[in-house]
């Protein structure tokens, strides 16, 4: 990926990309769930938040929706990375982590191999289905997102890729993004209380953010205030167990007005 310097960082981008410095990329995975509308446009909404902070930031689609990788992805990778937009780069990667399965079953260096290719990356979207994240996460402290919408294919799908990451890697907290509605069937604040309350009730855990995303916004257009939480709160899984800081690029009353506590019929 090649840095815009059309684009010069903030200083808290250039913060943050010193922050991640040591640690490498930071990822974050997106739980692949072909019954949301415009799940490809939500995804790159999402990782948009991240390029306009100052961040490069690559989308790893490995979904069996995403388009086949490049003729020349098993020999250059790097050569099959399309620009999107400045700072947001995009690798069509259906079918590509199980090449680098190990004798235990593990995709995990895949990610590192990412890492290699793209070597000033500051954040991998990955969006693969449960069973592909379960093979290559490991023992990442990380915080899956899924992807819903009020569809009963939508949340069914959701709730199976989560008991999936529960059970296999015991990850116990979760981020929650949907479409937004436009009035049409059940708000995103609903849609998250019946997820939050069928992962508590049913597997034990826990909804930590949820937004909800315009698949017809812009790249550059100003994010909502339950996005760029939800952005920064991942950015800080990484850093928690280093004891660093979190991201500041979202206020604290923006971040107390959107929590799930909040959320309501």
């Amino acid at each position: 990926m090649t840095r815009h310097r059309s684009l010069p960082p903030t200083d808290q981008a250039d913060g943050l990309r010193r922050m991640f410095a040591a640690a490498g990329a930071v990822v974050v995975p997106v739980v692949a769930n072909p019954h949301v509308e415009h799940h490809g446009a939500v995804l790159a909404r999402l990782a948009s938040v991240f390029a306009e902070q100052g961040l490069n930031t690559l989308v790893v689609d490995a979904a069996d929706t995403a388009p086949e990788p490049g003729e020349l992805a098993f020999i250059d990778l790097g050569a099959c990375v399309e620009p999107l937009a400045p700072q947001l780069a995009y690798l069509a990667a259906r079918g590509l982590p199980m090449q680098f399965v190990d004798t235990h079953g593990s995709c995990a260096s895949f990610i590192a191999r990412m890492m290699n290719v793209v070597s000033d990356v500051d954040v991998v979207v990955l969006h693969a289905e449960a069973r592909v994240l379960t093979r290559m996460l490991g023992e990442r402290e990380l915080r899956p997102v899924l992807l819903a919408s009020g569809a009963s294919e939508s949340l069914t799908h959701a709730y199976a890729a989560l008991k999936m990451l529960v059970q296999r890697l015991n990850l116990m907290s979760f981020d929650l993004v949907m479409p937004t509605t436009r009035g049409r069937g059940p708000s995103p604040a609903r849609i998250a209380q019946r997820v939050a309350d069928c992962a508590d009730r049913f597997l034990g855990a826990a909804l930590h953010d949820s937004a909800a995303i315009d698949p017809d916004m812009s790249f550059g257009a100003s994010s909502a205030p339950d996005l760029l939480r939800l952005a920064a709160a991942q950015l800080n899984v990484a850093t928690t167990t280093t004891h660093v800081a979190g991201p500041s690029w979202v206020s604290t009353r923006s971040a107390s007005a959107a929590s799930p506590s909040h959320l309501s019929a």
